[in-house]
């Protein structure tokens, strides 16, 4: 059940319930082509198990996830190879989502940023400390938020809301996007994320797993249809971005701490 992941820990935490930990702190937890792939694959090993009623998310370090890996980026804008690697991985993790069956509860301790907000928001609770931010910040570096963004944002929080923050990246606290439907559960220190999730997680876990998980069976329906409507559609699009020369321009002035000079090529 838990084989040797390299950015993520398996744990069984006792009664139907069991817990990955996104493990690089180091690097804030960015996903790369490889992390994407571990989360698929323990999302469905656990999924494949009748003895797991519920899964928490959780993360070490002060961030829950910083999104893209801009060494991943720039390598997908040079090689097309690892291009379509990175956005069948995307579509790959997308998938062992809607096809999970049992629950999910996401605990953010801190920032959820690009791919990072998007798994949180696959999930299907968010618990988040009052001082975590989430933001879908694709356009800023020149990409089509085409991982799951625009799936999720406005099944979340409504087309306009989504709009508003995926034309922009402009970043939420948790309050706010508590109030608009993006966070279920508030808690006030990030080292209370974790155990709030995890109470979560054990009252669904008591409950008949027949229910819970045709009750989702349902909801994620629903969730697949709009799947159907729009990843496709934004995929390409991403992979299209994925070339320009705006994206290595955003990618620069980010880490130069300067304001882009974009060109719409």
């Amino acid at each position: 059940m838990n084989p040797d992941f390299h950015g993520l820990e398996l744990t069984d935490r006792g009664a139907g319930v069991w817990e990955i930990t996104l493990t690089r702190p180091e690097l804030r937890n960015r996903f790369d082509n490889l992390l994407q792939i571990e989360l698929a694959t323990a999302l469905r090993r656990l999924g494949d198990d009748d003895g797991v009623r519920a899964i928490v998310l959780g993360s070490t370090g002060p961030a829950f996830s910083a999104g893209g890996d801009f060494a991943l980026m720039r390598a997908a804008h040079d090689d097309a190879v690892v291009r379509s690697d990175t956005v069948a991985a995307g579509r790959d993790l997308l998938a062992a989502f809607l096809d999970l069956r049992q629950p999910v509860v996401a605990a953010v301790q801190g920032a959820a940023i690009g791919l990072g907000a998007t798994v949180a928001l696959m999930c299907d609770v968010v618990v988040a400390a009052k001082r975590a931010k989430l933001a879908d910040t694709h356009v800023q570096i020149g990409l089509v938020a085409g991982d799951g963004g625009c799936l999720v944002w406005p099944h979340a929080a409504g087309l306009l809301r989504a709009k508003r923050h995926l034309l922009t990246g402009d970043p939420l606290d948790a309050e706010t996007a508590y109030q608009i439907g993006l966070v279920t559960d508030l808690v006030d220190e990030p080292d209370q994320a974790l155990p709030c999730a995890r109470q979560i997680a054990a009252r669904i876990a008591a409950l008949p797993p027949m229910a819970v998980q045709g009750t989702k069976k349902a909801l994620n329906h629903l969730a697949k249809q709009r799947a159907a409507e729009v990843v496709e559609l934004a995929f390409e699009l991403e992979d299209q971005t994925l070339t320009s020369s705006d994206l290595l321009e955003g990618i620069a002035a980010f880490q130069e701490g300067r304001a882009p000079e974009f060109t719409g090529r």
